[in-house]
């Protein structure tokens, strides 16, 4: 199933469908302000299992990060951390980054993994994050990729959408992605640094 959504102004009959479709295992993909995006909800075990397998990998090795609504919950999964990381993701967030924090015992719970650290998201794109919101938890994320040797993300919807149609439950076309992918932060040690320069100019 294929959905236009504006992320102007988000249709919420639409976001309904979706948040339904997630909390009933489902799978989707999904404009952020980046490249496009391979989701399920948090609480969804088995589905977190066939993202995994999707993307031709293990859970234990696959780089998934958690997209938040806003900073409130993140807590929820990280260990707690410096003010100075607190206060250097409220001036860049919602933004193109993803900010790699220590995990608490829910994530590894989550992943059936020894993973010490897991990557935030709180993109600046009203789409996902109505759906997050409406959710009322964060949702497991990870980027697409292409299998192009030049060209690394798809940004056209009905090329992501013909690849993956049969795999997926929904696709969200909020028109064309970006072809760079989010900016990493590093937050684990005591000073944080990026480790992936992408869309997002960190705000110190």
């Amino acid at each position: 199933m294929k959905l236009k959504i504006y992320p102007e102004n988000p249709n919420s009959r639409s976001i309904k469908t979706v948040v339904e479709c997630i909390k009933d295992g489902g799978i989707i993909i999904y404009p952020t302000d980046t490249i496009y995006g391979l989701g399920c909800d948090i609480n969804q075990i088995k589905t977190v299992h066939k993202i995994a397998q999707i993307k031709g990998t293990q859970i234990e090795k696959a780089d998934f990060s958690l997209i938040c609504y806003d900073l409130s919950n993140i807590s929820d999964f990280t260990k707690p951390f410096p003010n100075n990381v607190f206060k250097l993701m409220k001036a860049n967030l919602p933004g193109a980054f993803t900010f790699i924090l220590n995990a608490n015992s829910n994530v590894p719970a989550l992943f059936k993994s020894k993973k010490k650290t897991i990557g935030i998201r709180v993109p600046d794109n009203n789409i996902v994050r109505e759906i997050v919101k409406i959710l009322g938890n964060p949702i497991v994320t990870t980027s697409i990729k292409d299998d192009d040797e030049i060209i690394e993300y798809t940004t056209d919807p009905d090329l992501i959408y013909e690849r993956y149609e049969n795999l997926i439950d929904i696709m969200i076309d909020g028109g064309y992605g970006d072809n760079q992918p989010s900016t990493v932060v590093d937050c684990t040690s005591d000073e944080p640094s990026i480790v992936r320069q992408g869309k997002g100019i960190l705000k110190w």
